[in-house]
């Protein structure tokens, strides 16, 4: 079945430190996002002409700036003659939002989802069409949804539709405090709905769901602890570049990849206001075309994320399990009704957590 893949038996319980990705604390950036942070020099002070570059971006992006970071910085000394210092800050994407919001002077933030750069955008910290500013309407990776089962899957769990059955506990984040989680939501309401189920029957679907769960966290990391260190529910919903990282880290999870899924679409932007005011504007519009280059992309590709740039998705199409039906954020109706629909105050969500 392509839909399916079980991986063998890994140390699970190491797994939930790939939630916990980032650094010690170096530099002040730390103290403003409640994330961790690190530079790609020594030192960060600029000069004779040295710039600094403030990248604020997700836990699981690291491990591929890390590899990036440094080519870019190389490619730009050779063409420029130029050195850039790059601070570097991860963390949850929601917390990584509130802290540019709040004062985090990020000059490029590549985050989990569109969502949480419009709220910035809404902070007038990032100019209205920032999407079309970068190729590929601004996502710069994307990934899908998995459901990681206990070991040999004693549920038979295959499908979003087992989710629903009696006696499965589902362990999912709270989509009103979680962003990562909202994908989740999309990705149970469209196995409906993109399939030729009305909203009445994704409603009930969805309900049924959310009843199988246990607790709700309040992010990933902390259903990753309620699954792997606390030992309820018998699936949680992932990401497959989540589990492909672990098992490049020899952490191998079982999986499955259902063949309906959401296209967990991860966008990259310039924060205008911080790049005037440090004059820094050129420097990250390049860092972001950058990051379409093959050089970036197959850096993606290495730690589980589903390259954008089509030569290098297919050079690494055996990574992936083929998905039949993918739907998009778009095909329900953009951000904004999403948001609207499922997730403020007395919409949908709060409906199915009063029932």
């Amino acid at each position: 079945m392509s839909w399916w893949r079980s991986i063998t038996k890994g140390k699970l319980k190491n797994f939930v430190a790939l939630f916990l990705v980032g650094v010690v604390l170096t530099s002040a950036i730390a103290a403003c996002s409640g994330g961790s942070s690190t530079s790609n020099s020594p030192s960060a002070a600029s000069g004779g002409g040295d710039k600094e570059l403030t990248l604020v971006s997700y836990a699981v992006t690291r491990a591929a700036y890390e590899k990036i970071i440094p080519k870019f910085t190389a490619k730009w000394k050779q063409e420029k003659n130029q050195n850039i210092v790059f601070n570097q800050s991860y963390g949850g994407s929601g917390s990584q939002t509130r802290a540019v919001i709040d004062g985090l002077e990020a000059d490029v933030v590549a985050l989990a989802l569109a969502l949480d750069t419009k709220k910035i955008e809404q902070a007038k910290l990032i100019a209205p069409g920032w999407e079309q500013k970068a190729p590929n309407n601004a996502i710069v990776h994307k990934s899908v949804a998995v459901l990681v089962t206990r070991e040999g899957n004693p549920k038979g769990i295959k499908t979003w539709a087992d989710l629903s059955k009696p006696g499965v506990g589902v362990i999912t984040a709270n989509p009103k405090t979680s962003g990562g989680a909202r994908w989740n939501f999309l990705g149970l309401w469209g196995s409906v709905t993109r399939t030729g189920g009305d909203e009445a029957k994704a409603l009930d679907f969805v309900t049924k769901v959310i009843k199988n769960a246990p607790v709700l966290p309040r992010d990933a990391r902390e259903s990753s602890d309620v699954f792997f260190k606390q030992g309820q529910g018998d699936v949680l919903i992932n990401y497959e570049n989540e589990v492909i990282l672990a098992g490049l880290n020899g952490e191998k999870l079982p999986y499955i990849v259902p063949d309906v899924n959401i296209s967990i679409d991860n966008p990259v932007a310039v924060v205008d206001a911080n790049v005037d005011k440090h004059g820094t504007r050129e420097i990250a519009q390049a860092f972001v075309e950058y990051l379409y280059s093959k050089d970036a992309q197959r850096e993606f590709a290495k730690v589980g994320f589903r390259p954008v740039d089509p030569s290098v998705a297919t050079e690494v199409s055996k990574q992936y399990v083929p998905i039949k039906t993918l739907f998009t954020a778009q095909d329900m109706g953009g951000w904004d009704e999403i948001q609207k629909k499922f997730f403020e105050d007395g919409a949908v969500f709060d409906k199915i957590q009063a029932s």
